[in-house]
């Protein structure tokens, strides 16, 4: 049985580096509790990120590694959370990965993968998450990472931005039916973000056009109206709302977040 004043207790999956990291700062200053995932490839960021938290923050972190698109690795994440915190408040499903290349370039296993690992994955976070928080009957936020590419189609991305616009369809789905026991379902579409991730793009496209490296992510501040790339710190000020209670009036929403560039 969870004790009465035990602090709120929060899921990050992918905490290891980016956004998920950013978010994991950001939400230990908040005040939670902390289950941080991420594959066994990258234990020792999760060490590093577990012990910079504890450090600037004082909250307890637990670490469990496992593959999102693996259902019981799911379950006995959440399982872990609540058996060592006593209860689930919010699921950050963040874990995600990106394929560059075009349609006719890309391979079924390269399809499979990506969505695995996006699409299903936070299936399995959205609905292990909703089972535990419908059980304890005191509502949570669930928080699923989206991004402008599940907003609309972009060129060399398509099996990444299909498994985004399946994350967009299943906010939705999941708002419409959690909303009577008090969660809320929403996530984060971000822009062009100053991470490892968004480098990634910029090795694929500098590479088939033969342009200077970093001069693709150069561009993209362009695509802003700030004229600005985003950082980890702006997505987890986004994410820090959407696990308050503040924001108990909104679900089912798909937010971007990427300095005025896409318009819904």
């Amino acid at each position: 049985m969870a004790a009465p004043n035990r602090r709120k207790v929060a899921i990050i999956t992918g905490a290891a580096q980016g956004i998920g990291r950013g978010i994991a700062k950001r939400l230990a200053d908040d005040g939670f509790t902390l289950a941080l995932n991420d594959v066994a490839s990258s234990r020792d960021a999760l060490v590093s990120l577990r012990e910079e938290v504890t450090a600037d923050s004082g909250v307890e972190v637990i670490l469990v590694e496992g593959d999102v698109s693996r259902e019981e690795d799911v379950k006995t994440l959440v399982d872990a959370a609540v058996r060592e915190f006593g209860g689930l408040d919010a699921m950050i499903a963040n874990a995600g990965v990106a394929v560059n290349k075009p349609i006719l370039e890309t391979s079924a296993d390269e399809w499979d993968r990506l969505m695995n690992i996006n699409a299903r994955g936070t299936f399995f976070c959205y609905k292990h998450a909703a089972a535990q928080m419908v059980k304890q009957g005191k509502g949570g936020r669930i928080v699923g990472a989206c991004s402008i590419a599940g907003k609309t189609g972009m060129r060399d991305t398509a099996a990444y931005c299909a498994s985004k616009f399946a994350i967009r369809g299943l906010t939705q789905s999941a708002a419409l039916e959690w909303g009577k026991y008090g969660i809320t379902v929403n996530a984060y579409a971000p822009g062009p973000i100053d991470t490892a991730f968004l480098a990634s793009f910029d090795a694929y496209h500098t590479s088939r056009s033969g342009a200077p490296k970093g001069s693709w992510v150069e561009a993209q501040k362009s695509t802003t109206a700030t004229g600005t790339l985003g950082t980890p710190h702006d997505v987890a000020g986004l994410v820090s709302y959407l696990v308050s209670d503040a924001a108990r009036f909104v679900n089912g929403q798909n937010i971007i977040i990427d300095g005025g560039g896409v318009f819904d």
